[in-house]
């Protein structure tokens, strides 16, 4: 077959690969080895197309994290390192006011 007859294929992109839930596993707020895989660096809950999770399963997991959340076995923000950086400037010691 000639190339220019074929059809348009799209590139595959790359994801992260990650592995959904075994059988065994209990999607659970209280499951953080199995929630913590479905969490990206920045705290935020990743699709589903990248999870490869069903829809039921994806409802599950973004339930037993927002629990999480709320119940503080999770931070809502993963942001540690805007407060290390924050730590090291200097702060002042109220606001500040303009000059007339």
């Amino acid at each position: 077959m000639d190339k220019s007859k074929q059809p348009f294929r799209k590139s595959k992109r790359s994801f992260r690969k990650r592995f959904p839930p075994e059988s065994g596993d209990q999607i659970d707020y209280r499951n953080m080895s199995l929630i913590s895989r479905f969490i990206s660096e920045q705290g935020k809950i990743l699709s589903r197309r990248v999870n490869r999770l069903t829809l039921k399963q994806q409802r599950l997991i973004t339930i037993a994290i927002k629990q999480a959340r709320i119940l503080s076995l999770l931070p809502f923000l993963n942001n540690e390192k805007q407060f290390e950086r924050a730590e090291s400037i200097p702060r002042t010691a109220g606001p500040r006011t303009r000059n007339k």
